[in-house]
């Protein structure tokens, strides 16, 4: 089992930033590839952005591409996302997921959620205009 924890989000104004964190306990972090999901009202979950292990690959989802950037700590069981230029379409509750599978990489296995194993409890963003 891994336990995420969310934290960082609020209510800021458009153009202005946030950092998300989400600290993970429980098992090795490092085993883990971790994503950010995000939940707008009325709206279905959609991918934001996700990480390799090491790190070494990230995705991001067109909307967010070069305003959000996806980061991790392996040394504190952590990963970030940090959020710049947000707008008020970023408004939504932000969920962090951890995916154990063995099955690569690839953008379709970080970019789907049901590849991802456990879920923190989101952290609610709001972006006014």
């Amino acid at each position: 089992q891994v336990q995420l924890v969310e934290s960082g989000g609020g209510l800021v104004q458009a153009g202005t930033s946030l950092r998300l964190s989400c600290v993970a306990s429980g098992r090795t972090f490092s085993n883990y590839k971790m994503g950010w999901f995000r939940q707008a009202p009325g709206k279905v979950r959609e991918f934001v952005a996700a990480i390799t292990r090491s790190a070494g690959i990230t995705y991001y989802a067109d909307s967010v591409k070069g305003r959000f950037t996806i980061s991790r700590d392996n040394a504190k069981n952590t990963v970030y996302l940090q959020m710049n230029s947000l707008k008020p379409g970023d408004t939504a509750v932000y969920y962090c997921a951890a995916n154990s599978r063995q099955s690569g990489s690839s953008w379709n296995e970080l970019s789907t959620q049901y590849n991802y194993d456990y879920w923190g409890q989101g952290t609610q963003v709001t972006v006014s205009s």
